[in-house]
């Protein structure tokens, strides 16, 4: 036993003295990597909060606020209206995370609804002119302008998926129609208690077509439940969504179900960002191939994955019994 012991001492020794080595005897001549952080400056990267709104992004049904380090919250920010989803929300959901895609300070993204509910859908009051009104002159041209349109409003949530960075949605109230479309884009889904979710599209005299009738049945694997609920527009309350698992958390109210996405999105971003995004692109690359298109995929990304930095400093932590919190990673 004693023997034992002391060989796991003395390879994790090695191990420590290895990856010393391979960090510094970097390909740039000169440059030392520390995994050290000392003095208030530490205490800055570790627990740093940027409060406030998250610059480059300014929009009229959107609020983007910086809330804690490498984490962003975005509100669908039309509470007067129940957060209806209008042209400028369509619109503005691209530009916002086509930004926080590029943004390489940003790890983690939180959705919510300020307000009274998450969202109510479509705003059909705005939307009206676009749907009622198509432009052409024959059937032919009407239907390219309906195509166009259809995609073009497929994409504000197909934006969120292509995002890299995780994306948590925090809903409360109602999430309807549009709102169902948005979350089963993000990865992570939580729901207060008063949360409800409807495919209300059928009410409306059109089939979902912006990602509810692709995604959800992958979301929830039931697809007689899916039927029933796209069939009907019936409301599927907090405890059923976390039954089916659409949600994976239900919480007492909104405070407490936002509090706990941030500090989810804050876990999150404590860690590697190379492997978290890593992640995320693999597991929704092997939702859309075979087992082993998935592993080829996966064993091309991390022939060059597996040489970041971010391995040894994240190693090294677990060796030291270190948070990786304390641990600094490059920008990605």
């Amino acid at each position: 036993m004693a023997g034992a012991m002391a060989a796991g001492m003395v390879a994790s020794r090695r191990l420590r003295d290895l990856l010393t080595r391979r960090l510094t005897a970097s390909n740039h001549p000169g440059l030392g990597i520390s995994l050290r952080l000392t003095g208030s400056s530490a205490q800055q990267e570790a627990s740093g909060v940027a409060h406030g709104e998250a610059p480059d992004h300014s929009y009229e049904s959107l609020r983007v606020t910086s809330v804690q380090k490498h984490v962003l919250h975005v509100q669908l920010n039309r509470p007067n209206k129940r957060n209806a989803m209008n042209r400028a929300f369509w619109r503005e959901m691209v530009e916002c995370f086509n930004k926080i895609s590029r943004d390489a300070d940003c790890r983690a993204v939180v959705i919510s609804g300020a307000g009274k509910m998450f969202t109510a859908g479509i705003d059909l009051m705005d939307m009206a002119s676009e749907i009622m009104q198509p432009k052409g002159d024959d059937v032919a041209r009407i239907s390219w302008y309906f195509r166009d349109l259809i995609t073009r409003y497929q994409e504000t949530f197909t934006v969120i998926e292509k995002c890299p960075k995780p994306v948590i949605a925090a809903v409360h109230g109602g999430c309807i129609g549009g709102g169902v479309d948005l979350v089963t884009a993000c990865d992570i889904r939580y729901c207060a208690q008063d949360a409800f979710f409807q495919v209300k599209e059928v009410d409306m005299g059109l089939a979902a077509d912006v990602g509810t009738l692709q995604r959800l049945p992958r979301v929830i694997g039931n697809q007689s439940l899916v039927n029933e609920l796209a069939f009907t527009a019936r409301k599927m309350m907090a405890d059923e969504a976390l039954g089916s698992g659409l949600v994976s958390r239900v919480f007492p109210d909104k405070e407490v179900m936002l509090n706990a996405a941030l500090a989810l999105a804050a876990e999150i971003s404590s860690k590697s960002p190379v492997a978290v995004q890593g992640i995320k692109v693999n597991l929704l690359y092997s939702r859309d191939h075979s087992v082993a298109e998935g592993l080829n995929h996966m064993a091309s990304w991390n022939m060059s994955m597996l040489q970041t930095q971010d391995l040894i400093k994240s190693v090294q932590a677990a060796t030291e019994k270190k948070e990786l919190k304390s641990v600094t990673f490059s920008k990605l």
